[in-house]
């Protein structure tokens, strides 16, 4: 076990499913902590249960992080060693965390990094898509007016796009993307990652939509879905096109949408919209 340092926040990415995962550095952090501060207290518990340790622990979470920031600081002060974790993962990925540390680190502490698991680099490293150039887009907003407008600003996006969403939304996610996107675009589902269901589809964002849609066991879970970037060759014209027809189909018919996004980006009409 290595010699904690007093006074200091460590950041400890825990297991997204499979406990084995666990490295013996976050192990050893865990064991060692005066004081863990976690985002489901209740989670973080059964964890290290399983662990066989018995560490006080603080909840920390989006609706009360900004008010902890000077109960974890003073904790820190007095000399006491801290560990940050998540329900999984690595924590301030698309979980809270973020606030607290720009403010213990403004403060003089020192923050230190215990990695390991992350979903999104997990999917990714097993996906098959351009991994050299990434966007993280974490979780695409709840609301479907939002969620759609978020993507079709992503529609001519060259890198590939990495999203998080739940079992809840995951067909009109799915069903989202296919319209900003295009049927065509290559992607990768990760369901369940490193769990006893691990599941990766891929193909077409439409051939995995009518898989997910077809069996009810791909739709629980959670999920990471990965989508190629726009062909970097792609005519702008056509990229900007589809970008507008996505958005105004959302408020007319197809073939009327079509019709205007042609007109105002110059894209092919028959290119944005198949129907007459």
């Amino acid at each position: 076990m290595f010699e904690l340092k007093k006074g200091a926040l460590y950041v400890v990415a825990t297991p997204i499913g499979n406990l084995g995962d666990l490295s013996t550095r976050a192990r050893d952090v865990l064991a060692g902590a005066d004081l863990i501060c976690a985002e489901d207290t209740r989670h973080t518990r059964q964890m290290l249960n399983a662990l066989g340790l018995d560490r006080p622990l603080l909840a920390l979470h989006e609706h009360n992080e900004s008010e902890r920031v000077a109960q974890v600081l003073a904790q820190l002060q007095s000399g006491k060693t801290l560990a940050l974790v998540s329900d999984a993962g690595t924590p301030l990925i698309s979980d809270p965390g973020y606030r607290l540390v720009r403010e213990l680190r403004a403060a003089g502490i020192t923050v230190s990094p215990i990695p390991g698991p992350c979903a999104a680099i997990a999917a990714l490293s097993v996906a098959g898509l351009a991994s050299d150039r990434f966007c993280f887009e974490g979780f695409p907003p709840h609301k479907a007016s939002a969620r759609r407008e978020r993507l079709n600003a992503l529609a001519g996006e060259t890198r590939t796009l990495v999203f998080y969403e739940s079992s809840h939304r995951i067909e009109e996610c799915l069903s989202d993307m296919r319209a900003a996107f295009g049927d065509e675009r290559e992607a990768v589902l990760a369901r369940e990652i490193t769990k006893l269901f691990e599941t990766v589809l891929d193909g077409t964002l439409a051939s995995i939509a009518d898989r997910v849609a077809a069996d009810a066991n791909q739709r629980k879970g959670e999920f990471v879905i990965i989508v190629s970037g726009a062909p970097e060759d792609e005519d702008a014209a056509l990229r900007e096109g589809r970008r507008l027809y996505a958005k105004l189909s959302e408020a007319m018919k197809p073939s009327q949408a079509a019709k205007l996004a042609a007109e105002i980006s110059g894209a092919p009409r028959k290119a944005l919209y198949g129907g007459e």
